[in-house]
């Protein structure tokens, strides 16, 4: 028998302030996270008894779901074992957080109706 735990996971970002999910944000600072997991968590169902899986939803405001935070963690832990740099798992948040940020710059700058350059003769 292998001692061999196999992880997969699953990352989305999901717009904390979707129609869908504003009722749910107003009420619970991660909630748009949490329903983001459950889904990821029924999608991957078959395979949660021969893997482990980690849903990881980040919401464009900032909350992360609590398995994901957990994960993140315990990975930026184990980091800090191997390198001996006790900043590891914040730096890994830093670099998460500004990956959410860049989608939401790209995500924002799509709403923009761009001028068409193009002149009619």
């Amino acid at each position: 028998m292998s001692d061999k735990i196999y992880i997969y996971w699953d990352a989305t970002v999901i717009d904390t302030l979707a129609a869908s999910y504003l009722s749910a944000t107003a009420a619970t600072a991660d909630a748009a996270a949490e329903i983001a997991s459950e889904r990821k968590n029924t999608k991957y169902n078959a395979l949660l008894n021969s893997y482990t899986f980690i849903p990881l939803a980040f919401e464009t405001l900032g909350p992360i779901n609590s398995s994901g935070i957990s994960f993140i963690s315990e990975l930026g832990h184990n980091l800090t074992h191997i390198t001996g740099d006790t900043r590891e798992a914040s730096f890994l948040f830093q670099r998460l957080s500004i990956t959410v940020q860049r989608f939401n710059a790209v995500a924002f700058r799509g709403t923009f109706v761009m001028p068409d350059t193009e002149e009619e003769t």
